[in-house]
């Protein structure tokens, strides 16, 4: 990591902007829009199999969930953190102790899990170790961000995760309630690319229980998820119509998700009740190699289940 100052200040939680939703809330008093105060939560530090296979790698993602968020989906897999009670309090220091012990424990990369509403003591925490920290960190997140912050993060974040989950505003205010959704994610996404630049890998190779594994780990770049909702498979395909013709080739993989299951307040919204059909997976994912948009990942139609989401138990906090 390079040398740095902390560039988001602990007195932006006095008056919040951290997110695009600006709430301005002095969070040493009370919550903003996504749910937190200034003291930073947690609900799970311990190593994840269940990402992109060039971020879980062989031994896992050092995987940090953070309580709260600033998009607050009707939809979300993770609710009990994201919108709910779910958490228990970590200081700066302890934050800093658990990179390390992921880092031990041979994780591939710390994973930073919906933190955009603790940044500065999350990158505080950085600070602390910055010296022993070997392996890159990834910023996993909901696209939903300021170009602002993601500038600030320059010198911090190594991977870029975050979703591109609409294009239609009326879609991203009925299902998140941020009308504006697009215009900053179209904005964040590739200002990560211009900041990591084209992804760059290395092999590692260790023992398995089947024997030896390889795989290609990623150090640094972008990749965008998207979620493929039940009934909007083309506002996927405008989506990746912009990633086509906006974002230089060859300079971040995509990750096309089948694994939309009901969840929370979905039961609200007609059509959302359901999973995504083979059909309408496949159409999404044709039209993303029509695009030429071939750098990345599908998923299986086995991966829609509320088994893949990991129990916030709390472990590792």
């Amino acid at each position: 990591m390079k040398q740095r100052q902390n560039p988001i200040s602990l007195k932006s939680l006095e008056n919040c902007c951290l997110c695009p939703r600006t709430c301005g809330t002095d969070r040493r008093l009370s919550a903003g829009y996504c749910g937190c105060t200034s003291v930073m939560r947690a609900a799970r530090a311990a190593l994840h199999h269940w990402e992109e296979p060039c971020i879980s790698g062989i031994h896992g993602s050092g995987t940090v969930f953070f309580s709260g968020c600033t998009l607050r989906c009707c939809f979300c897999q993770n609710h009990p953190i994201s919108q709910g009670p779910v958490g228990k309090e970590v200081s700066v220091q302890k934050l800093a102790d658990i990179f390390l012990r992921l880092q031990d424990q041979k994780a591939h990369n710390i994973n930073l899990v919906t933190a955009t509403q603790y940044l500065p003591l999350i990158l505080n925490s950085l600070d602390l170790v910055r010296h022993r920290l070997h392996i890159p960190v990834v910023y996993n997140c909901s696209g939903y961000e300021r170009i602002e912050i993601i500038r600030a993060l320059k010198d911090y974040i190594d991977i870029w995760l975050p979703d591109l989950k609409y294009q239609d505003s009326e879609l991203s205010l009925r299902y998140s309630g941020a009308k504006d959704y697009f215009s900053y994610a179209s904005q964040a996404i590739p200002q990560m690319i211009a900041q990591t630049g084209p992804p760059l890998f290395h092999t590692e190779t260790a023992d398995s229980p089947s024997g030896q594994a390889s795989r290609s780990i990623m150090d640094q770049g972008v990749i965008i998820r998207h979620m493929v909702l039940p009934g909007h498979k083309e506002d996927s395909i405008r989506l990746l119509s912009w990633m086509a013709e906006n974002l230089p080739k060859g300079h971040f993989y995509i990750s096309l998700l089948s694994q939309y299951t009901p969840s929370h307040k979905s039961s609200r919204f007609p059509g959302l009740n359901r999973r995504v059909t083979a059909y309408e997976y496949q159409k999404v994912v044709d039209a993303a190699l029509n695009l030429g948009l071939s750098q990345g990942f599908m998923q299986q139609k086995s991966s829609a289940g509320e088994e893949y989401t990991p129990p916030f138990d709390l472990e590792g906090i």
